[in-house]
Order: C-alpha cells, then sequence, then structure tokens
C-alpha cells in the first residue's frame, strides 16, 4: 500500500460516456424486443424478470457513467463501489431476468434447439457450474489487489475496459450458477451451491480484511481510500451475496418425488 495515488486515465472522455450508453441501450431494445416476440408466440412473460434486467442495466449505468465512473478513476473507493455494481449487483438483477429463457421462448423451435444442445454441451456444463465461475468471480481478487496487476491494468484505457468485462462476466455466471432461473445443466444441488456462496462469502471477508489492515495489498492509493474501499467490499461484498442467497432461495424449486406404482403379486 503507496501514499501516492497513480494517476489513471480519466475513462476516454466522450466515448467513455457514449459507448458504455449505446450498448445499455441496445441490451435493453433486445431484451423488450424478445418479451415482444415470445409473447407474439402466445409465450407469457413476467413482467418482473423484465424489472429485475432492467435493474441490472440501470446499476450498470450508475457503474458506468458519470458521476460514479470519472470518480473511480480518481478514488479507490469510487472503484470499489464500481467493481461491487459492475460484478456483484448488476448480475444479480440480470441473471434474475432469465435471459436465457427468454430467448429459448422467442425463437423457433430448430433455433432453440440448437441453444439447448449448446447448454448441454461440456464447455458450457463446465462455465455453469459453481465452482468455476467462483474461481473465476473471487479468485481473481487476491491476484488483482495483492499483485502490481491493479495498477498496471487501470493505467491504460483498454486494460480498465477488460477488468470491467471481467467483473461483469464472472458475476453473471456466478450468479447464474448460484441462483440463476434459466436451465443449467451441470448445476448441483441447494446444499452444494450454499457451501460454494459461503466460499465466497469467505474470500470476500478475508481480501477485505487484509486490504483494510494494509497486508499484501499492493495498491498505490492513500491508505484512507484504501481503507475506505476494504470497507465498502467487505459490508457491500456481504450485502450482495446475502441478496444472491434470497435469489437462490426463491429460485428453489423442490425435486418432485417420483411415484412409483406397486407391485403386483402374483397369484
Amino acid at each position: 500500500m503507496d501514499h501516492h495515488h497513480t494517476p489513471h486515465h480519466e475513462g476516454g472522455g466522450v466515448l467513455g460516456v457514449l459507448l458504455p450508453a449505446l450498448a445499455l441501450l441496445l441490451c435493453a431494445g433486445g431484451y423488450l424486443l424478445l418479451v415482444r416476440r415470445a409473447r407474439r408466440r402466445g409465450r407469457a412473460w413476467s413482467p418482473w424478470r423484465t424489472a429485475g434486467f432492467g435493474a441490472g442495466l440501470a446499476l450498470l449505468a450508475v457503474a458506468l457513467l458519470p458521476p460514479l465512473a470519472p470518480f473511480a478513476h480518481r478514488d479507490f473507493r469510487g472503484h470499489m463501489t464500481q467493481h461491487l455494481l459492475i460484478g456483484m449487483y448488476a448480475p444479480l438483477g440480470l441473471v434474475l431476468g432469465a435471459p436465457v429463457t427468454l430467448l429459448l421462448r422467442a425463437l423457433r423451435a430448430p433455433h432453440a434447439r440448437r441453444v439447448t444442445a449448446f447448454l448441454h454441451s461440456g464447455p458450457a456444463r463446465l462455465l455453469s457450474h459453481p465452482v468455476p465461475a467462483l474461481l473465476l468471480a473471487t479468485g481473481s481478487l487476491p491476484v488483482l489487489y495483492f499483485t502490481p496487476l491493479y495498477d498496471t491494468v487501470l493505467a491504460h484505457p483498454a486494460g480498465h475496459w477488460l477488468l470491467h468485462a471481467h467483473f461483469l462476466l464472472s458475476g453473471c455466471l456466478f450468479a447464474y450458477a448460484v441462483a440463476g432461473p434459466d436451465p443449467a445443466p451441470a448445476r448441483p444441488g441447494v446444499r452444494a451451491r450454499l457451501v460454494v456462496l459461503g466460499c465466497a462469502i469467505a474470500v470476500h471477508a478475508v481480501v477485505a480484511q487484509l486490504m483494510y489492515g494494509g497486508f499484501w495489498v499492493h495498491v498505490h492509493a492513500p491508505v484512507p481510500e484504501v481503507r475506505g474501499g476494504a470497507e465498502i467490499m467487505y459490508y457491500g461484498g456481504d450485502i450482495a451475496e446475502l441478496l444472491l442467497a434470497a435469489a437462490l432461495v426463491a429460485t428453489w424449486r423442490p425435486e418432485r418425488p417420483v411415484l412409483r406404482e406397486p407391485a403386483v403379486r402374483a397369484v
């Protein structure tokens, strides 16, 4: 931990605002178009799903647009707030929007079968398992904050956007694997997912406490900023993971027991 703050680029100027705003609008328009197509095909769609997806996009907008985005380039506390919004809060809303299920309802049968076949493929089954998702979402935290990687990445605009993409994709993958309503053939039972979620909570807590104490942390920012960022990670991460646990309970459907007909004795 260093008392001198390494200057970072301020987010790419006008393009840094227009490009994410345009991408978010395209995502919203594409989702609404799929909802319309699904309803035209006689498939009902819950407005709560649409609201969840919209909330996820709104949280991404808060994270990627002013005033938070420029502040995140100057202050580590802003970066950590942005990190939580992009990597934990927004993914939960997007995943609860069930975009894969919506896509399957909007597509014609041959195309829907191709999507289903992909979901059952080896790579998709691997990525939809909570353990690889855990490694991608939380295993990268010590590498990012306890090595020079953080300052190296944020010194370049392309690296900054790649870091955002990593947070978002790994966060969506983890939320999908743990509590997503979309189909996931390799998803284990509720107990196993709760264990994985507990591991994520523990990793966040340990990283935040080490960061607050200044142990092994390699972030060139003033001590108050680093400690403030650690507190945001600790408390904000706890709230996000509690919301994910609530989503797991809300989306859980107990397996129905298979009824077997009684054996007929031979007379």
